[in-house]
């Protein structure tokens, strides 16, 4: 049975509640007029929509082949929202990301994924390399696991590091084709001892119309700065196909990266 994914819904953020400063683009616990809090990662940080765009991405992807994630939403911030925020840094980020952001269900009592405390079983753990390397992750490490433990379950977060070949777009045909070498630092390699199985496992659900359906709820207003929207959307379809087709390179390179770890 094919997988489609949910609709993303809209929201509007109406009360600022704490900045997140141990993240580098400040994002924020927020309310939004749903009555929920979530973590908003603004279009106006240091990396801009790109890593709103990763982010979602990733994590409906990660959705789709069975991993826990938070629900995303869309969420809207007026132009009037941040003046009357006294720290002039959050005022500044705020006054810069009136529009869309994207915003992250907010797991109350999570804890941090602890490599040495929290053990994963190996089908979860190649599941979660195998995506981390289609997507070329850079930020899944035993520094920064980006992975949450909520009601005793693990929870994956932030993809923004994602897709980083969309920084430079001159070079994407190559770097579908890599066999991304920063793997050897993933945080979960020494347990992914079934990446063969999750290899054809996960190529079999991600297919062309889930790509296409993922990158369709990609808000235009988060792509009309890089180019067309229905162009980048194209890009983005044609790097991870080509990257799925080619996924033998990327899984030798973790395969190799793991054996050294034995």
């Amino acid at each position: 049975m094919s997988y489609t994914p949910p609709a993303i819904r809209k929201v509007n953020i109406i009360r600022y509640v704490t900045p997140l400063r141990e993240g580098g683009s400040l994002p924020a616990i927020v309310e939004a007029d749903d009555d929920f809090l979530y973590v908003a990662k603004f279009r106006g940080a240091g990396q801009g929509t790109k890593a709103l765009i990763a982010d979602l991405i990733g994590a409906e992807l990660a959705r789709a082949v069975g991993l826990k994630v938070p629900e995303l939403v869309l969420a809207d911030l007026d132009e009037s929202f941040g003046r009357t925020e006294p720290d002039e840094e959050i005022q500044d980020l705020l006054k810069f990301s009136t529009g869309t952001n994207l915003g992250v269900h907010y797991l109350s009592g999570a804890i941090s994924f602890d490599p040495v405390v929290n053990q994963v079983d190996a089908a979860t753990a190649s599941k979660i390399v195998w995506l981390d390397a289609l997507l070329t992750n850079v930020d899944r490490t035993a520094k920064n696991t980006n992975m949450l433990i909520w009601n005793r379950e693990l929870w994956m977060i932030d993809y923004g590091a994602c897709l980083y070949f969309h920084h430079s777009w001159d070079n994407w045909e190559q770097s579908a084709l890599s066999p991304f070498g920063n793997i050897q630092s993933h945080v979960l390699l020494s347990q992914a001892g079934q990446l063969d199985k999750m290899d054809e496992e996960l190529k079999a659900i991600i297919s062309p119309q889930l790509l296409s359906t993922i990158l369709q709820s990609i808000p235009d207003d988060w792509l009309n700065g890089h180019g067309i929207p229905d162009e980048m959307r194209q890009v983005y379809y044609e790097f991870l196909t080509r990257r799925i087709a080619a996924s033998s390179i990327f899984l030798k390179a973790a395969q190799d990266a793991s054996a050294t770890l034995i």
